[in-house]
């Protein structure tokens, strides 16, 4: 069922499915489609809910020039949380949903049992963080010049992803007036605050029992599998390994369910 939800600022796009105990599945800046498959499986035996994060696709804004900080994005689930009224709640949150999903649990920790964050690019725990900020301030401005398929090609080179070059091309191809408008939102408002998002490890380490950091199993040596690496190393936990990888869950939901009815069942 298709929802909207309004909070400070912005107009959330929701969706539920199912019955049981609430399960959160979010992505940045993927919005809710790249989940469809894995909530459809885990619908059978919990509430799931899926979102498009603020200003990307159906997730409106007020201000479309208006700054988004991390805690502003762990607001809008614990909003969302709250609003659904079956919390607390387990929340899948991939890349920079991650981050979103380890800022809810730093701020608002009441409102999860349990937090996988699957693959969060926290660039700042890494010894070539200043590398890797001018890169990733490259990559935006790259973007953002008109230059879409230099942006995906830098990306993916500072990510360690290998892909087919005409899979890139692909990915670069113009899409939508909507696809063009969420690239560069994500640019504009979104890449940078994920990239940069320093985590306070002194509080996250006292809720390492509700934390969960995930890691696709095909991610080795990509640098989302560094990043959260350093950050389970950290914090004193071992990742948990999942099937597939960055993005595992949306190519292959069949092959990630399992695993992560194994994880919720904790």
């Amino acid at each position: 069922m298709n929802r909207v939800l309004d909070v400070p600022g912005a107009r959330l796009h929701y969706e539920v499915r199912g019955e049981g105990p609430l399960v959160v599945l979010f992505g940045t800046p993927m919005d809710a489609r790249s989940f469809e498959g894995l909530a459809d499986l885990i619908a059978g035996s919990h509430t799931v809910v899926t979102t498009d994060p603020r200003g990307i696709r159906r997730s409106t804004v007020a201000d479309a020039d208006a700054p988004i900080s991390i805690a502003t994005r762990a607001d809008d689930l614990a909003r969302l949380i709250a609003h659904v009224d079956a919390g607390p709640a387990a929340v899948l949150g991939s890349s920079g949903g991650a981050v979103t999903a380890l800022g809810l649990a730093q701020h608002h920790p009441d409102a999860v049992r349990l937090v996988i964050a699957h693959e969060p690019p926290l660039n700042e725990l890494l010894p070539e963080r200043e590398e890797l900020r001018e890169k990733s301030a490259d990559i935006a401005a790259t973007h953002l010049s008109g230059d879409v398929l230099g942006g995906w090609r830098k990306f993916l080179a500072l990510a360690d992803i290998e892909l087919p070059e005409e899979f890139v091309q692909m990915m670069a191809a113009p899409g939508t007036e909507q696809d063009t408008a969420d690239g560069n939102f994500q640019y504009t408002h979104l890449f940078t605050p994920s990239v940069s998002w320093e985590p306070d490890l002194a509080v996250l380490k006292g809720l390492t029992g509700k934390l969960v950091i995930g890691i696709g199993e095909d991610s080795a040596g990509e640098l989302c599998d560094r990043t959260s690496r350093a950050l389970a190393a950290a914090l004193g936990v071992e990742p948990v390994m999942f099937p597939g990888g960055h993005i595992g869950f949306a190519e292959d939901p069949a092959a990630f369910a399992p695993r992560l009815r194994e994880v919720l069942g904790r």
